[in-house]
């Protein structure tokens, strides 16, 4: 479980930090785009992406991106904490191929709505809705 939301995680924080930064490496600080990445705080990000009525006026792959970032944080962490907590294989791999998924069309949302999204993870502010 924990692969799966990790994945998801650090797309989230790569999106951030590639959209706010600059994504080549050659044209970018290498500080600057590190501090980015290093901004996403995991309870914020899941506070971001349960936002219900923001998260609905972004497209669908966004959407789908943030409805699995916090299903897989719960998994997460009823995974890692929870002691009893039992996961089946098949449905640890049902998990996984989500998230593969949800990364794969993430990257089809247009670039403003995923520099938009990356904004709204980093920079959210419920009074301004």
């Amino acid at each position: 479980m924990s692969t799966a939301y990790y994945a998801l995680f650090h797309l989230a924080a790569r999106n951030c930090a590639d959209t706010l930064i600059g994504s080549s490496k050659a044209g970018r600080s290498r500080h600057a785009w590190a501090e980015v990445y290093r901004a996403l705080a995991h309870g914020a990000a899941k506070a971001a992406c349960g936002d219900r009525a923001v998260i609905a006026r972004f497209p669908p792959p966004i959407v789908a991106f943030a409805d699995a970032f916090v299903e897989l944080q719960a998994k997460r962490h009823m995974a890692d904490y929870d002691p009893y907590a039992v996961f089946e294989k098949s449905a640890v791999s049902v998990h996984i191929d989500v998230a593969e998924r949800v990364m794969r069309n993430f990257a089809t949302a247009p670039a403003k709505d995923r520099c938009a999204f990356a904004s709204w993870l980093l920079f959210r502010n419920p009074i301004r809705r």
